[in-house]
């Protein structure tokens, strides 16, 4: 017989979601110190001092560009957030495609057009030369982490815009490279350009595949979605930490 103790235990998902987190969370810091470093001895930026920190920017770009590439195959490690394209993880519920409950037309707009004025802002300081390139690189390698902190503890755009239950049943899963590599647009360099261009592809493969085949991405039509088959428990830590918040804001209202 399982103990009660058995949901607590850390999924291989899991696994490899704080080991990017870790690597993620290194590769910022690194840059940081080059950058802060370059500045200090007026050498350029990380990307204006390009030819003095390729390693750097080939090691950045190796670490994204391998991450993009896998997610275009099926994988037992990554998430079904992102997997829930593929035809081997369909399982129909009986329910038809049209039948099929995504996220509002409006409410994915909303996402897309709040990430996109505020990388418009970030944008403009870019070409008033209130920040350089270096930074627009640093904040991709932020957004990079902050994409982590959304799959294991808060994600903004699921408790403020789309309500969804979890990141299994993410409208947008797939977005978040192309969201990450956003502020690259503006940096004049093929390590940016073609880390722009992998993840636009992976977007337009997304969009196209959730129009041709909805019953997919919807957890009524499809039981690989459902809170019964999920093996990831990528909530368990984001549920834990919203149940402590609402715990201690309770506390505070006494």
């Amino acid at each position: 017989m399982k103990t009660g103790k058995s949901h607590k235990k850390f999924s291989k998902t899991m696994m490899l979601h704080y080991i990017k987190l870790g690597y993620r969370s290194a590769l910022f810091l690194v840059a940081l110190i080059f950058y802060i470093i370059n500045r200090i001895n007026r050498t350029g930026s990380l990307f204006g001092g390009m030819e003095h920190n390729h390693v750097i920017l080939s090691i950045i770009w190796c670490v994204f560009a391998v991450e993009m590439l896998l997610r275009f195959f099926p994988s037992k490690l990554e998430s079904m957030g992102c997997q829930k394209q593929f035809a081997r993880n369909y399982k129909s519920t009986n329910a038809t495609v049209s039948e099929a409950e995504l996220l509002s037309p409006a409410k994915t707009a909303l996402v897309a057009g709040a990430w996109l004025v505020l990388n418009g802002l970030i944008g403009v300081l870019y070409f008033f030369h209130i920040i350089d390139a270096g930074i627009l690189l640093l904040i991709s390698l932020a957004y990079s982490v902050c994409d982590m902190i959304c799959i294991l503890f808060f994600c903004p755009f699921q408790t403020w815009f789309m309500k969804n239950r979890c990141c299994t049943t993410c409208r947008i899963y797939n977005w978040d490279f192309a969201m990450m590599f956003t502020p690259l647009i503006f940096v004049k360099n093929m390590y940016a350009w073609s880390l722009v261009a992998l993840s636009l592809a992976l977007l337009i493969k997304w969009e196209v595949l959730l129009h041709c085949h909805p019953e997919r991405f919807a957890e009524n039509t499809n039981c690989s979605l459902s809170c019964a088959n999920c093996q990831e428990k990528l909530c368990h830590h984001k549920t834990q930490l919203q149940k402590f918040i609402r715990k201690n804001v309770d506390l505070l209202k006494k």
